[in-house]
């Protein structure tokens, strides 16, 4: 009797089929930005670190940013791409160590979900060239919108506003 439940444990588990290696469903589209270049094209146009960030969802090490306390008037742009993401009027000191945003410049940023540490969270991509940019959570200022983007510096360009 117990070697014939374990032979049946034994099948059921070799009949499990995971789905961590299946490959994408024809159903499945990957998203089409209106920028696409190849990785070699990336690389060539960006700093190791801007490339490490936005193509390869990496995060910068935390106060290391030169426009985390930028307090000029200006458009935050996409490092890759110069699409405008953020304002500066919506940039708050938030204490985590990477520049944050109560709000983004509608339409400009993609948001998808991202399990890489654990658990969800949302992930802001430049919606023109899908560069990798941070993370949206719900604990920011409450007299506003109540969000908190979270971006790595390094994913940004500035343009003040007397440009």
């Amino acid at each position: 009797m117990g070697k014939q439940l374990l032979l049946i444990a034994f099948l059921m588990m070799l009949g499990c089929k995971g789905v961590s290696q299946e490959e994408k469903k024809e159903t499945e589209k990957e998203v089409a930005f209106a920028i696409t270049k190849t990785d070699a094209e990336w690389k060539a146009e960006l700093t190791d670190m801007e490339y490490y960030v936005l193509r390869k969802a990496a995060t910068e090490n935390a106060f290391t940013s030169d426009l985390l306390d930028n307090k000029e008037k200006g458009t935050y742009v996409c490092a890759a791409c110069a699409t405008p993401l953020f304002r500066s009027e919506n940039k708050f000191k938030s204490g985590t160590g990477w520049p944050s945003f109560d709000r983004e410049i509608e339409g400009n940023v993609a948001y998808d979900v991202d399990y890489k540490i654990g658990y969800e969270r949302t992930e802001e991509h430049c919606g023109t060239c899908g560069g990798h940019l941070g993370h949206v959570f719900n604990d920011g200022p409450r007299n506003t919108t109540g969000k908190r983007h979270c971006i790595n510096g390094v994913a940004l360009d500035f343009i003040p506003d007397s440009n």
